[in-house]
């Protein structure tokens, strides 16, 4: 079975820093393209960051852009996103994904996780 579950979610003061992690089985993790996406209440799920297979690139929207950090380890089958400078804006519930696409549209990631909350408090 092939699964992807976040933690690292919480309720944290604007400014603060958070990190999300995302474990994974039953892929060969280190042939996918990692991801990050998030949804906030009311709006539409969105690119947040993106990891190539060996970390040799990394893509951000620009909203995070020098605030998170998107890294992977392929030993352990991990992904993580380092969140920096915190905003209310960031609140949303944050996506772990994986795809078989080395630069994938969002449409192309086929595996999900199940989501972890992550609430700013301004």
């Amino acid at each position: 079975q092939v699964l992807l579950v976040e933690s690292g979610g919480g309720l944290v003061q604007a400014g603060d820093s958070l990190t999300l992690s995302c474990a994974s089985s039953g892929l060969v993790f280190s042939t996918k393209t990692m991801a990050w996406f998030r949804q906030a209440p009311g709006k539409e799920r969105e690119f947040v960051a993106r990891i190539s297979r060996i970390a040799a690139a990394t893509t951000y929207t620009d909203s995070v852009k020098g605030r998170f950090t998107i890294s992977r380890d392929n030993a352990e089958k991990m992904v993580y996103l380092q969140m920096n400078s915190l905003k209310s804006e960031d609140t949303a519930v944050y996506y772990c994904a994986a795809s078989t696409w080395p630069e994938p549209r969002a449409e192309q990631y086929d595996t999900w996780g199940q989501g972890t909350q992550v609430t700013v408090a301004s």
